[in-house]
């Protein structure tokens, strides 16, 4: 039996090498296409020299577009003052990454994927105008989410809060050991471990007595865990699995869009979501960065109905080739209705439709606050859109505060969320560094009612970049739960406000700006 288990950690190992060896030979082909492609325009240039003409007026054309239609500040300064000191090299590229290659068509196969998914989902009366009777804000708010994304918001559903991953992630085997119909599993990452065994050995047992189980998982996310053997593995067994986006040898911008969602959904009636990945750090099995710090929700009940969709809209839209299968089934479940306070609203956000429905929810949750709202997020790189709602909200009285890691698992990203420091305390917002080890929670609370509890860091690839998901909650039996867990984090960090307050000195302040002018595209 021991042999058996050294042959298969030899196994395992060889794979995940194999991996991420693919992975570095992708990024050398990457970096050769790129450094042929600037050989060739200096090449065109010592031919034709009107070429640099051409190629400045057009810059300065295209800077002018820029400024005028693209709508995030940030990210069109930085695409602004690349093309204008670099044009020959800058607009080709530019026009590569917004109107060539598959970005487009990928936007179109997703609206397709959509409309044969939330038309279903949204047969159903919500709850809408109960809550619009109860609070016009948050009812303003849901309505923001249901006209950009047609998200559904419900009530009469049971919710659990995780303050740790391990409790949730058990909770989940579980309720999985319960599966009638199937199981569908989402999820950034995935390590082919003892965490994800221990699932893994429940999902076998489901297999054999009928029940539909999928896997979807990212393959940059899980680059470092898995190859594509694991594929095979698991169709082996029985289970249906698909890997988001595999990463090809060609310069184009969907690449660099990934699915960083977390969804599990049970038989259409329980689901889970939060931070936390299928691997062994996020339960403290290993410690890389310290204590790991990451939460978890759980629902029971109608909201569970967008979680299965947003599932189901994945599920199709990694299969690009095949047509979308009919869901009518899985989403006309009737789930059980609890007698329960509050709205849920769970909501998805892509990086396709141009839409920031993330940073826009945070952005209404701070414009709604009157006495705090508290943010923890693993990362802090954000837009001047955000870092001026924050500010604007602490100038009205509001108690803001932003817990980050003590811990970093990136130490060049820690280095790009310290610098946002200095701006955000002389503007009233308080820092905290979770002393023990890494928090990588995703989550906001505001006024003892409105929570968000998710995917969605406060960084740009999350904001701007990647497939997200969270849950908007109003007024519901976790809001103490949540706010407990905030305060106990407050406790075991330090917080840095007076730290950060001075001005660092020049070099440093060059550092941080050179860091922060590239921060939007990284």
């Amino acid at each position: 039996m021991k042999r058996g288990k050294e042959k298969t950690t030899v196994e395992r190992k060889h794979a995940i090498k194999n991996s991420i060896g693919r992975i570095v030979v992708i990024s050398i082909l990457l970096l050769i296409q790129l450094v042929l492609f600037i050989m060739s325009i200096a090449h065109l240039l010592n031919y034709f020299p009107i070429i640099a003409t051409i190629g400045s007026i057009l810059s300065i054309v295209i800077a002018l577009l820029i400024n005028a239609y693209d709508k995030v500040s940030d990210i069109k300064m930085v695409w602004i003052i690349f093309i204008l000191v670099f044009p020959i090299i800058g607009v080709p590229l530019y026009l590569i990454f917004h109107f060539v290659g598959h970005r487009s068509s990928m936007n179109r196969r997703l609206m397709k994927t959509d409309s044969s998914i939330f038309p279903i989902l949204n047969r159903n009366s919500d709850s809408s105008e109960e809550l619009k009777s109860e609070n016009q804000d948050i009812y303003s708010q849901c309505m923001y989410l249901k006209n950009i994304g047609s998200f559904p918001v419900w009530n009469k559903s049971k919710l659990k809060y995780y303050a740790w991953a391990k409790d949730g992630f058990d909770a989940q085997i579980e309720d999985i050991k319960n599966a009638k119909k199937f199981v569908y599993i989402e999820y950034h990452a995935i390590e082919n471990k003892e965490s994800f065994e221990k699932m893994l050995d429940v999902l076998k047992i489901k297999v054999s007595e009928g029940v539909d189980v999928r896997i979807l998982y990212d393959e940059l996310g899980s680059v470092a865990f898995l190859n594509k053997d694991f594929i095979m593995s698991m169709r082996d067994i029985g289970i249906k699995c698909r890997v988001f986006n595999p990463v090809f040898p060609f310069l184009e911008i969907f690449m660099n869009h990934r699915d960083h969602r977390k969804i599990t959904v049970i038989d259409g009636i329980i689901g889970y979501t939060g931070g936390y990945n299928i691997a062994n750090e996020y339960f403290n099995i290993t410690h890389p960065y310290g204590l790991w710090k990451d939460t978890g929700i759980r629902m029971e009940g109608p909201a569970v109905k967008t979680l299965t969709a947003l599932f189901l809209e994945m599920w199709d839209f990694a299969r690009l080739k095949e047509i979308p299968e009919n869901h009518d089934e899985q989403l006309s479940i009737e789930p059980e209705i609890f007698d329960s306070e509050g709205y849920i609203c769970p909501f998805a956000d892509s990086p396709l439709d141009d839409e920031p429905v993330g940073e826009n929810m945070y952005i209404n949750l701070l414009n709604n606050s009157k006495d705090y709202c508290w943010f923890s997020t693993p990362y802090l790189v954000i837009s001047s859109e955000l870092q001026r709602a924050m500010a604007i909200a602490a100038k009205r009285g509001v108690d803001v505060r932003i817990i980050t890691p003590g811990i970093p698992d990136k130490k060049t990203v820690y280095r790009l969320t310290r610098s946002y420091y200095m701006p955000l305390v002389n503007d009233g917002i308080k820092i905290y560094e979770y002393t023990p080890g890494f928090n990588h929670c995703k989550m906001c609370i505001s006024d003892d009612k409105s929570i968000i509890i998710g995917t969605i860091n406060l960084d740009f690839r999350s904001l701007y970049h990647h497939f997200e998901n969270a849950v908007y909650l109003y007024n519901t039996e976790i809001s103490t739960d949540v706010k407990d867990d905030f305060i106990s984090m407050f406790k075991c960090s330090e917080e840095v406000t007076d730290k950060y307050k001075k001005k660092p000195n020049p070099m440093v302040l060059l550092i941080n700006s050179i860091l922060r002018l590239i921060a939007p595209l990284l």
